[in-house]
């Protein structure tokens, strides 16, 4: 079935009511099925959300050398058979940008690794300097082929090292680890990410036989092992998705409690939400959006490296500030086209206004449903709740970008009362 011909028709409107649960993260899932390749045991990792992002990387581990068995839904069991061969089939993994992570998992393992050039979503410069630097002041080896669309690493000996990364970065921070948790001696990284995705990969690791130290803090120190073996290892709810479905009931006034959730993982979009005048409690493992009582008022927002709100959750944002009162400002700080939302809001009815790495937003009374094209993962999701939202009916296209992260999104949206279908056109 082609990506482009299928679309969801929904009609827009009605109050989000239920209670959803949230399902594994997207985010840790594709960085501990590229840690897979390090075991030499057997592996076990449950709540794997069912996405195609999970199953383009659980396709690379087997194209390697993997044998996967599936013990229930989002239940993946990897055995190692013998050494993974090095080398990623290129048409998997320019599918996806995750798929850089077995650059180091397979550095770590063999020594050596050639991975092709990552794709996934065109949301701006994202580049792999950070993770090169990384792997260079471990002992390895990079080389360049732009022309074959690759990147090659070789290491004699991977030996530890002091690395300090220019900027926050979460890929290469997890990069990082996976090379360096089989190295010799100590490897500290310094100004490393601290994101819950970053903790989620270290605790993996350990469960394994690494020994990594300080994860969720700015210096993680990796203490080099010879082996590592075989675990089992539930994957962390998705914050992204829970702050999807927040959004969703905030956007169409609506109540919604949410499940399975770590709510200090989502604590900078519950403040956000609660600027804007919507009503957010929590529990241990849950969430409630109450949106019913008021017309929500503009804010601003600036997308941060963790604990600030996300990037990630940004889009979203965007959807469920075109109906506030009054004006909101959304300042971009991670990525430079994060806003290809902002076209399919306007064509909606929104009033945006895109100046550098803002967006000015002044509120409308009511947005109305037409054809919308998501352009990548989260302008997806963002489409999705303004179409939920707003008058008549939206036609969403572009699905296999929303189908990158979302498991089953219009039959859980159904169940919370929304009217939507996906057909095949």
């Amino acid at each position: 079935m082609s990506a482009t011909s299928e679309r969801i028709i929904i009609k827009g409107g009605k109050p989000m009511d239920g209670r959803i649960r949230i399902n594994g993260a997207k985010n840790s899932a594709v960085a501990l099925l590229a840690a897979v390749a390090l075991t030499e045991g057997s592996v076990l990792l449950e709540n794997l959300p069912q996405i195609s992002d999970v199953e383009c990387m659980a396709d690379i581990l087997q194209a390697i050398g993997f044998h996967l068995s599936v013990e229930g839904p989002g239940n993946y069991r990897f055995t190692a058979q013998d050494d993974p061969k090095s080398t990623t089939p290129d048409e998997l993994a320019k599918r996806m940008r995750a798929s850089y992570y077995f650059m180091g998992s397979l550095l770590g393992r063999l020594g050596e690794s050639c991975v092709a050039l990552p794709g996934g979503c065109d949301i701006g410069a994202r580049p792999v300097d950070q993770h090169l630097k990384a792997f260079r002041a471990i002992g390895a080896e990079v080389v360049e082929d732009m022309e074959g669309g690759r990147i090659s690493l070789k290491a004699q000996e991977l030996k530890g090292a002091t690395i300090f990364f220019d900027m926050n970065t979460v890929g290469a921070t997890i990069n990082a680890m996976l090379a360096a948790c089989r190295a010799q001696g100590v490897t500290v990284l310094e100004n490393a990410a601290r994101e819950p995705e970053v903790i989620e990969v270290a605790n993996f690791l350990n469960a394994m036989g690494a020994r990594v130290r300080g994860a969720g803090t700015e210096t993680i120190r990796i203490y080099g092992v010879k082996h590592l073996g075989g675990c089992t290892s539930t994957c962390i709810p998705d914050r992204i998705e829970a702050g999807t479905f927040m959004m969703a009931a905030a956007a169409t006034k609506g109540v919604l409690t949410l499940v399975n959730v770590i709510p200090e993982h989502l604590d900078a979009v519950s403040a956000k939400l609660g600027e804007a005048g919507i009503r957010v409690t929590h529990g241990l493992d849950w969430l409630k959006v109450d949106a019913q009582e008021t017309r929500p008022r503009g804010i601003m927002v600036k997308t941060l490296p963790y604990p600030g709100y996300p990037t990630d959750l940004q889009p979203q944002a965007m959807a469920f500030l075109c109906k506030a009162a009054g004006n909101s400002r959304i300042q971009e700080t991670i990525y430079e086209r994060r806003f290809g939302a902002s076209e399919g809001l306007v064509a909606m009815g929104a009033k945006i206004r895109i100046d550098g790495n803002n967006a000015f937003i002044e509120g409308v009374e009511s947005l109305t449903g037409c054809d919308v094209y998501a352009t990548d993962l989260r302008c997806g999701a963002s489409l999705l709740i303004a179409g939920l939202s707003a008058d008549g009916e939206t036609h969403l296209h572009n699905l296999h970008h929303i189908d990158r992260g979302y498991d089953r999104l219009v039959e859980r949206l159904t169940e919370l009362g929304m009217d939507l279908i996906r057909v095949t056109m």
